[in-house]
């Protein structure tokens, strides 16, 4: 499952990112790792960006960017 599939209010954890090593540090320095835990909480008017609760930081991220991070 991508985190992009991930339903509002529901809770996964971050097993792996899939994209370039550029973007990867970006996410990492933003607290997106293996095993930190992720929750969608809003969606903008659009849809096609979300806001996710990770490590007490709210962060808006495109749904083409969040198809590339995994979650169980």
């Amino acid at each position: 499952m991508t985190l992009n599939e991930l339903k509002l209010d529901e809770t996964g954890q971050i097993q792996k990112i899939n994209c370039s090593p550029e973007v990867q540090k970006r996410f990492n320095i933003l607290g997106f790792i293996k095993g930190s835990k992720i929750t969608p909480t809003l969606i903008s008017p659009s849809g096609n960006i979300r806001a996710y609760l990770i490590k007490d930081t709210l962060i808006a991220i495109r749904d083409c960017d969040s198809i590339n991070i995994e979650i169980n």
